[in-house]
């Protein structure tokens, strides 16, 4: 079923060649609008499946004001304008599109980035309608078993973990003054481990008694619609809502989203997420609520059925001891070291996406387990036991990344002596995973992004072409958003891959992780070494607290490995942490014979080399450091007499 389209677009002679492209393509184009008002009119009128919008339209309103009434509609959308700079594309991108087409565009521009958006929005779809499903059954089973409803509650609320992410998590009604005072929480201490907190453990982590709580959570406001708070919004809203300051300060919790949920009987129950991040919720997590809202009525309906339910007694003293409940974490994700919240979050993100096919892009820097994390995505899909296809786009050669990705045929090419197969071929059924996919040259891109599009590849010399079923992970250390307003990533390329983003944390903002992962570095080392080194004193930590960690966990690794070996005693007692390569800072005005721009880059380079003890590639490796591609580190240190054997 083809497609209906409404074009919004000031510029007609723009608007007919879009719907003359359109209309051969065989979708059907609804309408043509050149400002906001108009195109509200013509969506009330014909309802359209997609929108292709212009960010400059007539009017005081623009495309982004649009944008933004589209996503309370739930709309989808792409952008088509010529204005691709940095704060255009940040702006844009709040509204979360689904494509970006850059003018002047090509026939094949619209009809690509169209097709990369309906597989996005239907992947979502998709993705939505199993999260309900599963939510359902999960809501029958948890009701169906034989724990009381602090169980009851806790299952659920870790069923809700992937899609509204918490720290802490409170259960309640609205509180009357002289009620007896009883709300249930629940705090995340591993992936799948968390503690009931009920009122007398309340009381005694805050040292007040039951009517006091109650006296604190009686002067709350009650709002009847969900609402996300970031901190700066939270610390307003606590200066009123005691209770959740309460909460707020003993837990140390910095964000909040309140979901209100009814039951059939009008009774009002509140679910407060809160976060340790300063940003943990947005608009994204209000529209998951409207998702949750039927499956969770239902299932708090349920629960007020139950007979012996303290969640919703009205009268009568009740107090109860309520055990650390921990369901002990799984092997899901063993030899990922930490239960920091943001690792934790990662794990969460993880476990929702492995189960279906969509495109995974994984940010962050170099040596933060991005690789890891694409192979315990593999392992859990349904994928598992088919290809996962490692690709270092960084270290093809341009020359060969064709051959590498796509294979030839014998005598394509000079040195072609044999038929290769192809890294997408070999991938077949299972996954391929593209380690820094920012450093493929824009040609290959291109190619990529055919591939990707048309589910298909060509041997170089072939003739015919091959089908391909690949699941798709990428990986980069860059900043893409900055790579595409810079001319050097792909536009549409970015928006295939990042159809579901993974942020990696560096080990600077997960430093509570840091003494398990030198426990775990050094345990693996002194296996291999054969030495007996019983742990690492205090004083040694305290000092690697305090370092900035550059390198991330590779740099770590590498540390506790020198380490290991040097030692001569049962404890690291002693640990010379790397220092940062200084800046090159030359003051003109006070020295009339300044280093001359060729000295200067000679020189941080000299020390980011120092700084990674020689290394040039990899991670870890002075090319990440100076965030720089390593063949420009190569060429570069050729052309300053640096050697390529370098050492400290």
């Amino acid at each position: 079923m083809s497609k209906t389209i409404l074009i919004v677009e000031d510029e007609f002679i723009i608007a007919d060649v879009l719907s003359n492209i359109l209309e051969t393509a065989g979708y059907k184009v609804c309408g043509i609008a050149d400002s906001v008002g108009e195109a509200l009119g013509m969506i009330t009128e014909f309802k359209p499946d997609f929108i292709l919008l212009d960010i400059y339209l007539k009017g005081k309103l623009t495309g982004i004001d649009l944008a933004q009434r589209l996503g309370q509609m739930n709309i989808p959308f792409i952008y088509i304008s010529a204005n691709s700079n940095q704060k255009v594309l940040e702006d844009a991108k709040v509204t979360n599109p689904y494509g970006f087409v850059v003018k002047p565009f090509r026939e094949k521009d619209v009809l690509v980035a169209l097709d990369i958006a309906i597989y996005r929005h239907e992947n979502q779809l998709e993705q939505g309608e199993r999260q309900n499903a599963l939510l359902q059954k999960k809501a029958a089973e948890i009701l169906s078993s034989a724990e009381n409803c602090e169980h009851k509650l806790l299952q659920m609320g870790k069923a809700l973990q992937p899609y509204i992410p918490f720290e802490f998590l409170s259960v309640g009604g609205q509180q009357q003054e002289d009620d007896n005072f009883y709300e249930i929480c629940f705090s995340r201490i591993g992936f799948d481990e968390y503690q009931l907190i009920g009122p007398a453990e309340l009381m005694v982590v805050t040292n007040l008694k039951q009517h006091e709580l109650a006296g604190l959570k009686s002067v709350e406001k009650p709002n009847p619609i969900a609402t996300w708070y970031d901190e700066q919004e939270f610390n307003r809203l606590v200066r009123s809502e005691l209770f959740k300051k309460l909460l707020a300060d003993v837990y140390g919790l910095r964000s909040h989203l309140s979901f209100p949920v009814k039951t059939g009987a009008g009774k009002v129950y509140y679910l407060n997420f809160y976060s340790r991040r300063p940003d943990a919720y947005d608009a994204a997590h209000l529209v998951q609520c409207n998702h949750l809202r039927q499956p969770l009525s239902a299932f708090m309906e349920s629960l007020q059925r139950l007979p012996n339910n303290p969640l919703f007694v009205e009268t009568g003293n009740y107090s109860v001891h309520h055990e650390v409940s921990a369901s002990h974490s799984s092997n899901l994700f063993n030899g990922i070291i930490g239960n920091s919240h943001l690792l934790l979050t990662v794990f969460d993100h993880v476990a929702q996406v492995s189960p279906s096919d969509c495109s995974v892009l994984i940010l962050g820097e170099s040596g933060t387990g991005k690789e890891k994390i694409a192979e315990r995505i593999h392992a859990l899909s349904a994928r598992k036991d088919k290809p996962f296809i490692r690709i270092n786009c960084a270290a093809l050669p341009a020359t060969l990344i064709d051959s590498e990705l796509f294979g030839h045929e014998k005598g394509a090419f000079t040195g072609a002596y044999e038929r290769k197969t192809g890294k997408f071929e070999q991938a077949h059924t299972g996954t391929i995973f593209l380690d820094e996919i920012g450093e493929l040259p824009r040609e290959s891109q291109s190619k990529l992004l055919r591939v990707l599009q048309e589910k298909e590849i060509e041997r170089i010399g072939g003739r015919s072409t091959i089908k391909t079923d690949v699941r798709i992970i990428a990986a980069t250390n860059r900043d893409l958003d900055k790579e595409v307003a810079e001319g050097h990533f792909r536009l549409d390329l970015f928006y295939r891959i990042n159809v579901f983003p993974i942020n990696m944390p560096p080990l600077r903002d997960r430093k509570e992780d840091l003494a398990d992962l030198a426990a775990h570095f050094l345990k693996i080392y002194t296996r291999k070494t054969g030495k007996n080194i019983r742990g690492i004193t205090q004083g040694v930590l305290d000092s690697m607290m305090e370092y900035h960690w550059p390198g991330n966990i590779r740099e770590l690794e590498n540390l506790i490995e020198r380490n290991v070996l040097l030692t001569r005693d049962d404890m690291i007692s002693s640990m010379a942490l790397p220092t940062q390569p200084e800046p090159v800072v030359v003051n003109v005005a006070a020295d009339t014979s300044a280093i001359t721009m060729r000295d200067g880059e000679r020189a941080h380079i000299l020390a980011a080399l120092k700084k990674c003890n020689g290394k040039i590639w990899g991670e870890g490796g002075a090319a990440s450091l100076l965030n720089l591609p390593p063949t420009t580190l190569n060429s570069k240190m050729k052309k300053l007499g640096i050697r390529k054997d370098y050492r400290v």
